[in-house]
């Protein structure tokens, strides 16, 4: 089965083409469509072999772009494909599925009404969520099409821990609880991590840090999201590239008073200038942080400090709330590549079994691996995301349920 997977952003398109053969997969292309709807807009298609290609254009709208990469995978000179039947089904990202949806879904016309009726959860993520999924509807009208979920995975939090202490009214009008994002992320590092250690995925209390420009902790109990540190929106919990994160409410309306500023500006303010970006005023990549603290930059230093102080405690809370720890995952850009801030994390945590290997996780960037050390009551273990790969893996079990009705 061949499953092409869409990642819809406001003016992006990521996209995979995954041949699926029973448990056997492989990528066949993947990419990307850039600054849909503005001046410079291109594709970047990489081939199977790695061949790297740029091709620019005017890309108007979504449909326009997927139109274009289908076009790439058919053409003579860079494609992979024949024949546009050879696509079996369509994977789509879909950022918010509220309540409504605890599992990825086969697309009908009640479930697009029923991701519409989330848009005010997610107003800037699922609506080019939908258009992704109606331009396949224009394109490529016989294909089925499966939505993956962000919030999906979290839906088995308890009431408890997904509540605001506001108003319950707020809740039962509007909605508004913790969500919870990354879903597919923690999912699928938090069974590739038990795999690795040949464990029961049920039997385990697992804390997966997907640390990355977004960043979240889940705890996950005995193969379910008990608890996660993003909210309502992706802007709660770990402070993060250039998101403020955790942050008192009544700062917020200080500021908004003192600056003269309304919600909109507000939001742009603790979404996109906070974080890592607005404490350490240079980036909000932690390789460039990095370099800054090397050159002796003190609130490149102090940015550092506190993103991984939090995780620290995040760390600490969860272990509370499942009573003990059995894996911690590292994943993410940054939870994958950079050593100093898992051995920041892990530092002080040998009273809770957290005990890490500095030589192994100096060697480790971007693989799998257990970097604790191997009397350590605590695995710890980098796991590669693979969100892609989880979207068509549901989208195949999805559709292959469909053909056996």
């Amino acid at each position: 089965m061949k499953i092409l997977v869409l990642n819809c952003g406001s003016s992006s398109i990521k996209y995979q083409l995954f041949k699926m053969e029973g448990d056997s997969w492989d990528v066949m292309a993947k990419g990307g469509v850039e600054k849909i709807g503005l001046k410079g807009s291109f594709l970047k298609h990489e081939k199977e072999n790695g061949e790297k290609v740029l091709l620019e254009g005017e890309i108007l709208d979504h449909e326009t772009g997927i139109d274009y990469i289908l076009g790439v995978m058919l053409s003579e000179r860079h494609g992979c494909l024949k024949d546009m039947e050879e696509i079996d089904a369509v994977g789509h990202r879909v950022v918010h599925g509220g309540e409504t949806f605890n599992s990825s879904v086969f697309i009908t016309d009640e479930v697009i009404a029923k991701m519409e009726s989330c848009i005010d959860l997610a107003p800037l993520h699922n609506p080019p969520n939908l258009k992704g999924i109606s331009a396949i509807s224009s394109l490529l009208p016989h294909v089925p099409q499966v939505g993956v979920f962000d919030t999906a995975f979290h839906q088995t939090m308890p009431k408890h821990a997904y509540m605001y202490a506001i108003p319950n009214s707020l809740y039962t009008k509007y909605g508004v609880r913790r969500y919870g994002f990354h879903g597919t992320s923690h999912r699928f590092v938090s069974k590739r991590a038990c795999e690795m250690q040949g464990v029961d995925y049920k039997s385990q209390r697992i804390i997966t840090c997907h640390l990355g420009n977004g960043a979240s902790i889940a705890a996950i109990n005995n193969g379910m999201s008990v608890d996660t540190s993003m909210g309502f929106t992706p802007l709660e919990g770990l402070m993060m590239g250039t998101r403020a994160g955790d942050l008192d409410v009544g700062a917020v309306t200080y500021i908004m008073d003192k600056e003269l500023i309304g919600t909109q500006s507000a939001s742009v303010l603790f979404n996109k200038h906070s974080g890592m970006l607005g404490v350490s005023g240079i980036s909000s990549d932690m390789r460039e942080i990095q370099n800054a603290m090397e050159q002796g930059d003190v609130n490149a230093q102090l940015g550092f400090d506190m993103y991984t102080y939090r995780i620290k405690k995040f760390i600490g809370s969860y272990i509370a709330a499942m009573g003990g720890v059995d894996i911690l995952v590292f994943t993410g850009g940054i939870g994958e590549n950079s050593v100093i801030t898992r051995q920041a994390v892990c530092s002080d945590m040998s009273f809770m079994g957290i005990v890490l290997d500095e030589e192994k996780n100096q060697g480790i960037r971007g693989i799998e691996a257990e970097i604790s050390r191997p009397d350590a009551k605590v695995k710890v273990l980098v796991v590669p995301t693979n969100e892609e790969l989880v979207i068509a893996q549901d989208t195949k079990t999805i559709v292959d349920a469909l053909k056996q009705k």
